[in-house]
């Protein structure tokens, strides 16, 4: 019998990181949902101050009308907002889900999976609700990028997570400190 204990603990520590890269990047963009009036106006400055209007016109008009409504929304009926809060607390809950998995990644590999349906589910959505709400293409687009980079990392720990339990199927339990 060979000693898979290294190769366990390396596997571990790889699935462990990949899960930290995506619930950062999972709380990063969920925490970015609140503050969305404040963001778009602080884009729109940064983008007028790199001459976008001139060299990417559509992307400016688009920033603007967003930024428009926003104003509007905050100014007149804030409780739209709240939505926004609810897709940032949305994002946040799921990333808790992930401490399963960095916890114990064999038995809770299904969360894995879950985000990497959730992440295939971005792309459907894009493509019928971006038209149903006026959504420019190209922004869908951005927005559906967000379901296939979150899934690479998720690929490679689902893969990693298989190879851990073939590996922990013959080999007496590695105990790793969190």
């Amino acid at each position: 019998m060979t000693d898979t204990s290294g190769e366990t603990a390396a596997l571990l520590r790889g699935v462990r990181a990949w899960l930290v890269l995506f619930v950062v990047c999972l709380v990063l963009s969920g925490a970015t949902a609140f503050p969305l009036v404040h963001e778009l106006r602080w884009a729109e400055s940064v983008l007028r101050a790199l001459s976008a209007p001139e060299h990417l016109p559509g992307l400016m008009r688009w920033i603007e009308r967003v930024r428009a409504g926003l104003d509007t929304a905050d100014a007149r009926y804030p409780f739209l907002l709240y939505g926004t809060d609810w897709l940032a607390f949305a994002h946040l809950v799921i990333a808790v889900a992930f401490y399963g998995p960095y916890r114990d990644p064999v038995r809770n590999i299904w969360v894995v999976e879950f985000g990497m349906i959730a992440c295939a589910g971005v792309i459907p959505l894009a493509l019928i609700c971006g038209p149903l709400r006026g959504i420019p293409f190209w922004w869908s687009l951005i927005d559906m990028s967000f379901g296939v980079f979150g899934v690479i990392p998720l690929y490679v720990v689902r893969r990693r997570i298989k190879q851990l339990a073939a590996t922990t199927a013959t080999s007496p339990p590695v105990t790793a400190v969190a």
